[in-house]
């Protein structure tokens, strides 16, 4: 085997940074095999390193290589809020959740514009169980981050969790209103109006899944939405006028599905095809 050098390690670290790779297991064992007595030779990156070593042992569940770590980057930067940030990750990571908590909120309590704090405190809420707590602290997130998307989908599917439909799908219109253009957020807009149920959500649930359907042909379960749509509304009070167009309309959308549901598996066929002349 190739003798490992300290360049080589330094150098691997930084291309594994810059793919956004963690590789948890690789660091750790190249911190032990070379660099936790070399980290000082490894110039202006040795800061970056450290980082690295730790979400890889945090990862690995090495808390000792973690502290350690954590601490040599404490001296340099006595209350930095990212060192801050370790300590409350390895908290977290033992499951020590109130001590976690504390340093969250003496981050927060330094920088309220910081996001990430508040997010944790409500991922260990989760983690405790207390879902009901979870749900108040994102919603006061919110008031504060409104433009979150990651957490407005979030909030949906807790509510949906707790059976809150119509809180459930608020969440996905705000959500809508920064993606007026994905299909995906129509559809699962679509899906909890219909299962809200009734004519008023189930009108609703048509106009997003045809819009879903609209921003992509191909779409299946928006257009099989759309026919379980007009079934539901025909087998209402509809009026006579309306029903015709609801059966029309659930007609084409069957059509559609029988014919995509022959053509997709021929197309998985032929593409694996390959033809060869003798």
């Amino acid at each position: 085997n190739r003798l490992i050098i300290l360049p080589d390690v330094r150098d691997q670290f930084r291309t594994w940074r810059e793919e956004t790779g963690r590789h948890s297991e690789e660091v750790v064992q190249l911190w032990v095999a070379v660099l936790e007595d070399k980290v000082h030779k490894t110039g202006n990156e040795r800061h970056l390193i450290l980082e690295q070593v730790i979400i890889a042992a945090l990862d690995t569940a090495r808390f000792d290589i973690a502290t350690e770590c954590t601490k040599q980057l404490a001296l340099e930067f006595p209350g930095s809020l990212r060192v801050m940030k370790f300590k409350a990750m390895r908290y977290e990571a033992l499951e020590q959740y109130d001590e976690a908590d504390e340093v969250l909120d003496a981050i927060i309590a330094k920088d309220e514009t910081n996001a990430a704090p508040r997010k944790r405190k409500i991922a260990i809420l989760k983690a405790r169980g207390r879902r009901l707590e979870a749900i108040k602290e994102l919603n006061e997130y919110l008031k504060k981050f409104m433009s979150d998307q990651e957490t407005w989908h979030e909030l949906c599917n807790m509510y949906l969790a707790e059976g809150e439909f119509g809180k459930a799908a608020f969440c996905m219109e705000e959500v809508l209103l920064h993606n007026p253009h994905s299909h995906l957020i129509h559809q699962r807009l679509a899906e909890i109006r219909y299962t809200m149920g009734g004519v008023e959500n189930m009108e609703s649930a048509r106009t997003y899944y045809s819009q879903a359907l609209k921003l992509n042909p191909h779409n299946l379960r928006a257009l099989y939405g759309i026919y379980l749509c007009c079934n539901q509304l025909d087998n209402s009070r509809a009026v006579s006028s309306k029903r015709k167009e609801l059966q029309k309309l659930s007609q084409w959308a069957l059509e559609q599905l029988l014919s995509k549901q022959t053509i997709v598996p021929l197309e998985a066929a032929f593409g694996n095809l390959e033809i060869k002349s003798n």
